[in-house]
């Protein structure tokens, strides 16, 4: 999908007034973003399946998904509004709403919107490489994900709480597309993704090579887990990808849908409504949506929900914790 013209998006996020089909009546249309990430992750297609139950099931909203950079631009994205909602990860929603890392001391005006599913860092190489473990990555040339993403943010804090400095490594800082291509030429040794398992670009290279996810020991774990507070330790599953049958330990975060804070509670109240009550249709999308379920919005949003949120919650007898009320 072509990148949508960010002024006109601008404009767009005011509620439209068009003529009504059929009579001279006014209809107001709500034009909503989602921004995503890039066509070789889960983040497109299950935004792009959030945007068609949305504009079917809420009357007067056309939502749309448009291909970013993912997570960190994403937060900073639906703060001025050019896309209103984002799919991140929770430990990008946690430093954007606070003012952390890579957003120097700025809040950003963003809300918990809905907990989606558990990203686990794939850390990606050949096998021909020899390459076995992560600080094997120093005086290489690697890709942690393309700028602004959240792979990129993750891959860079994990290297970090385990002593490799980004002086260390040369990084190409690739699409999850661009690092599968990047690994097949040769041109990098290790590419990450932090996203589901099962990822196209994934499955699609090891359709042509023999890969190896490189695994955490439980020593590296502990380390990454206690400079990261948002992080948990997990298992990769075998035979997710060809070649790679044995489980992997690796490190895992919840991603979220993340919404402007000042956006309207009952348009918001209503697009979570729709979200839950459609669930069936985008688990047809992908697998991973089964995880977006109303009691994982309060076990694992990392930032205070938006009052529509919570309306739709009480409704349904979910209880929000005071640590989660805006």
């Amino acid at each position: 999908m072509k990148r949508l013209n960010r002024i006109s998006l601008v404009a767009a996020l005011a509620l439209v007034v068009c003529l009504a089909l059929g009579g001279p009546a006014m209809a107001r249309i709500t034009f909503i973003g989602i921004g995503t990430g890039g066509t070789g992750g889960i983040y497109y297609p299950y935004g792009g399946g959030v945007a068609e139950i949305w504009s079917k099931h809420v009357p007067g909203v056309k939502a749309v998904a448009e291909v970013t950079g993912a997570s960190v631009e994403n937060v900073k994205l639906a703060h001025k509004g050019e896309t209103v909602i984002g799919e991140v990860m929770g430990d990008v929603a946690e430093a954007g709403y606070k003012g952390l890392s890579k957003f120097q001391g700025k809040k950003y005006d963003i809300l918990g919107m809905a907990v989606m599913y558990p990203n686990l860092l794939q850390v990606v190489t050949l096998k021909n490489s020899g390459i076995t473990d992560i600080t094997q990555v120093k005086d290489k040339n690697i890709s942690t994900g393309s700028p602004g993403s959240g792979t990129n943010f993750m891959t860079e804090a994990v290297l970090k709480s385990l002593g490799i400095t980004p002086d260390s490594y040369s990084d190409s800082r690739l699409s999850f597309t661009e690092n599968a291509n990047a690994l097949r030429d040769g041109t990098i040794a290790v590419g990450s993704w932090s996203v589901g398992p099962g990822t196209s670009s994934i499955l699609d290279l090891a359709t042509t090579h023999d890969i190896r996810i490189l695994g955490f020991s439980e020593a590296q774990q502990k380390q990454i887990l206690a400079a990261n507070d948002t992080y948990s330790a997990v298992e990769l599953s075998g035979k997710v990808y060809p070649g790679v049958d044995d489980p992997v330990p690796t490190i895992g975060v919840w991603n979220v849908m993340i919404v402007q804070a000042s956006l309207d509670e009952d348009l918001v109240y209503k697009l979570v409504k729709a979200l839950y009550e459609h669930r069936d249709y985008l688990e047809k999308i992908h697998p991973s949506a089964s995880y977006t379920t109303p009691e994982n919005a309060v076990k694992y949003s990392p930032i205070p929900l938006h009052p529509g949120t919570i309306k739709y919650l009480k409704e349904v007898g979910v209880d929000v914790p005071q640590r989660l009320m805006p």
